[in-house]
């Protein structure tokens, strides 16, 4: 699974791990996460982000 940067501050998201806060489990894909996520650090929008190479 591929990782995803918010463009905005650099926080990523690792599938691996999830984002347990949020109720993201670990092993959940970018594609299945909701579009009204926020970034948990700077607050914008899912569409603010870009796949890691």
């Amino acid at each position: 699974m591929k990782k995803y940067v918010c463009d905005v501050c650099g926080w990523e998201y690792d599938p691996a791990v999830g984002v347990p806060e949020m109720g993201i489990a670990p092993n959940t894909p970018w594609e299945q996460i909701n579009d009204d996520f926020t970034c948990p650090l700077c607050g914008v929008d899912k569409t603010e982000f870009s796949e890691m190479e």
